[in-house]
């Protein structure tokens, strides 16, 4: 074995040398090491700082931005709130407006109920009173009318359930019109002329009686005669007037006094408005025998051959040509309408 070498010899110096050579490279690269990792460090350090600023900066800016988020959220917190009020405010109006709607729909459904249900009895009382008209005076001219307003109220109404009552009152306003026309208006007033005219009749005693007196002042005496002479011929004009001898062609007609002659011109003027009377019925037979005992009162006890009675008996007889009888006809279709729409209202309701 080896000895070791001793502290005098060149290797001992040698190898510390090399220990010491290498003890400054190791301090070396100890600083070396130290002054990279200070300088690291540094470094580190500085950029550590900076983001921390920039950390804090951020943080700084997010919590400004955090605060304004949340002062944005309450905001929108508090305008949600008001807006969910408003929106349950406006539910609600919507929910009273509905049933406000609901409310005015039904109303108006009744009102058009009942203005429909007045209507039509008002139509039908229209049409009772033109049915009795027809049967009672055969007055067709109101029946007419009353049909015609009847039609012209339910065309303004203008709804599809009227159409079978339009229809009805259509074949009953047609059928009235096919019917012949009698002036019943014309006719009354003619008679009404009539009996006005006859207080204004000349009887006809009162023109016998104006007769002998015109005879009476042609056969004067003459005034230079003598007594006995004008006593003979007054008792000579006295006998002849108890005895008169005269040839008659026609009936005398009969002396009255005053008041018979007032009640023969107001029996006249019954007779005449029975006859109007039996106008407005459509009495054919009373009519025509009012208009004949008429004619024969005005022949036997006036002047027939005054201008007035000769007027009036004119007037008689065009009187007695007018045909007034005829079948009285019916609306019952539209009453029967009417009703039995009325009756399916009722019964649907």
């Amino acid at each position: 074995m080896d000895e070791p070498p001793t502290q005098g010899s060149p290797s001992a110096s040698a190898a510390r040398t090399a220990r010491q050579s290498g003890q400054r490279v190791f301090a070396v690269a100890l600083v070396v090491l130290a002054a990279i990792v200070a300088a690291l460090w540094l470094d580190t350090r500085g950029r550590i700082g900076a983001t921390q600023d920039e950390l804090a900066k951020r943080l700084h800016d997010i919590e400004i931005e955090s605060r304004d988020a949340r002062s944005l959220g309450r905001q929108a917190q508090e305008g949600l709130r008001d807006a969910q009020a408003r929106i349950g405010a406006l539910e609600a109006r919507l929910a009273e407006s509905q049933n406000q709607q609901v409310a005015l729909e039904a109303l108006y459904q009744e009102l058009a109920r009942n203005r429909d249900e007045w209507q039509l009895a008002e139509i039908e009382q229209v049409l009772a009173i033109a049915q009795q008209q027809l049967q009672l005076s055969g007055n067709v001219r109101a029946a007419l009318l009353a049909l015609q307003l009847a039609e012209s109220r339910l065309s303004r109404a203008d709804r599809p359930q009227f159409l079978p009552v339009r229809r009805a009152l259509a074949r009953d306003i047609e059928r009235l019109k096919s019917l012949p026309v009698l002036d019943v208006p014309g006719l009354s007033l003619t008679i009404d002329r009539v009996v006005a005219s006859v207080d204004a009749l000349p009887l006809a005693f009162e023109e016998r009686m104006e007769r002998p007196a015109a005879a009476k002042g042609t056969k004067a005496l003459p005034p230079e005669e003598g007594f006995f002479a004008r006593l003979g011929g007054e008792v000579w004009k006295e006998l002849r007037q108890l005895i008169v001898v005269r040839k008659v062609e026609s009936p005398e007609p009969p002396l009255l006094p005053p008041q018979q002659a007032w009640f023969l011109r107001e029996n006249l003027k019954l007779r005449l408005l029975n006859a109007r009377l039996a106008l407005l019925t459509r009495d054919e037979a009373g009519y025509r025998e009012d208009l004949r005992v008429a004619q024969g009162w005005i022949q036997r006890y006036f002047d027939a051959r005054a201008k007035a009675s000769q007027s009036v008996l004119a007037q008689l007889k065009q009187l007695s040509s007018a045909s007034i009888s005829f079948e009285p006809p019916s609306i019952t279709d539209s009453l029967e309408a009417v009703r039995g729409f009325k009756s399916r209202r009722e019964r649907s309701s």
